[in-house]
């Protein structure tokens, strides 16, 4: 019986080593397609990025002036830079792409690493993000702030 354990093909090194790199790259796949961006699903209140006509974000009374409020949810941030006058742009950092988590002393502030933009028009002013912040188009409906990603 020993005779026919030591016949037997035994498993090399490079075969192990070529499957555990199958299984990985299978597996790297699923967590690639995990993380799209794209979830297939149509809601009312929209990805802010996806999102085909206009989010309702609610009333245009949460977003104080000379600041502004982010809908992490939407990934937008609504500012008013002065009375009345409302932008709107994408919450999503031009860094890395993590979603900004305040507006605090008229910049849009990004909390992963530090990038600032201004609330009037997107643009970076201060840290590592290399572009302005994308726009959106902000209107004003029956009282409700009503954002259409571009």
């Amino acid at each position: 019986m020993s005779e026919a354990l030591e016949t037997s093909p035994a498993t090399s090194r490079r075969t192990l080593l070529c499957g555990a790199a199958a299984v990985l790259a299978a597996g790297g796949a699923v967590a690639v397609t995990g993380c799209s961006s794209s979830s297939g699903s149509s809601g009312s209140s929209g990805s802010g990025s996806t999102a085909k006509g206009p989010v309702d974000l609610g009333p245009a009374s949460a977003v104080p002036e000379g600041g502004g409020t982010v809908f992490r949810e939407q990934k937008i941030v609504v500012t008013q830079p002065t009375a009345g006058q409302y932008k709107a742009f994408s919450a999503k950092c031009t860094h890395a792409g993590c979603v900004v988590d305040q507006v605090k002393n008229a910049q849009i502030q990004c909390p992963c690493h530090g990038s600032r933009f201004g609330i009037a028009d997107g643009a970076v002013q201060d840290g590592p993000a290399p572009t302005p912040l994308p726009a959106y188009t902000v209107t004003v409906e029956g009282g409700n702030l009503k954002v259409t990603p571009s």
